[in-house]
């Protein structure tokens, strides 16, 4: 059965990727959501708006978050950039807004995947799997608790990022990911195509201008003048190809 803010399960033995939060203010869909995600093995826990969500939150450990765009109050932007900014659990955004605009928003602001309405649950899930596949993939294929390039250091752990001057930066769960697509391929010429095979899988429906936001956003981050003596940037643009991750000395 579906639970709602007020029904968080304490059960130890399950997994925090199997807890699934669906936050949405229409009551008839975050129905329809929460019981096909359980009928395929995940425990459902649902929200109507942000504060609910927060509730739950923390009550216990949630693997992802199904949010809505558009909600009364403190809509999904607001709510996905605050996730974000406390390197909150992945987010899929759902939107009757399918607009390309809207879905490069949703990206800036931090989600992982965005999903325009209508859709068949079984796209849900699949995207769900997906980002969750990439988050386990990673915690299971990387020994080593710190990466270092350049005097940063990257946490596999707490997928967190530590400059030079040792200022913590977060990092979304998108920006983690891709960060560490390049970090696994220090001085390779990477098309966008390329890029999004190692981030989502060769089927993915995703596109170049969103490779293009996130990479922005990255970008801001590690080009900090504060942080990098040497000027250079450590994201470099291959015109006519893609991106190339400056090569580790």
């Amino acid at each position: 059965m579906p639970l709602d803010a007020a029904q968080v399960a304490s059960d130890p033995a399950t997994l925090p990727s199997s807890r699934i939060l669906v936050v949405d203010d229409d009551l008839d869909l975050r129905e329809l959501i929460s019981g096909f995600l359980s009928q395929n093995g995940f425990e459902v826990h649902t929200a109507a708006s942000g504060r609910d969500m927060d509730k739950v939150l923390m009550r216990g450990d949630i693997g992802l978050i199904v949010l809505d765009y558009m909600m009364p109050g403190e809509d999904g932007l607001s709510i996905c950039k605050r996730l974000n900014q406390k390197s909150g659990p992945p987010v899929i955004m759902l939107s009757a807004k399918g607009e390309e605009v809207d879905r490069i928003v949703g990206l800036e602001l931090g989600a992982d995947d965005y999903l325009a309405k209508p859709f068949h649950p079984r796209e849900l899930l699949a995207r769900i799997r997906a980002v969750l596949r990439r988050g386990e993939g990673r915690g299971n294929g990387d020994k080593s608790p710190l990466t270092s390039f350049f005097g940063w250091q990257l946490d596999n752990i707490k997928r967190t990022l530590i400059r030079p001057d040792g200022v913590q930066v977060a990092l979304s769960n998108a920006e983690f990911e891709l960060l560490r697509v390049f970090l696994d391929r220090p001085g390779r010429a990477l098309t966008r195509d390329q890029i999004l095979d190692y981030l989502h899988g060769p089927n993915s429906e995703n596109f170049d201008r969103a490779i293009d936001v996130q990479i922005s956003r990255l970008r801001r981050k590690l080009n900090d003048d504060s942080a990098n003596a040497d000027g250079e940037e450590i994201i470099r643009t291959i015109r006519g190809i893609g991106y190339m991750f400056r090569p580790l000395k």
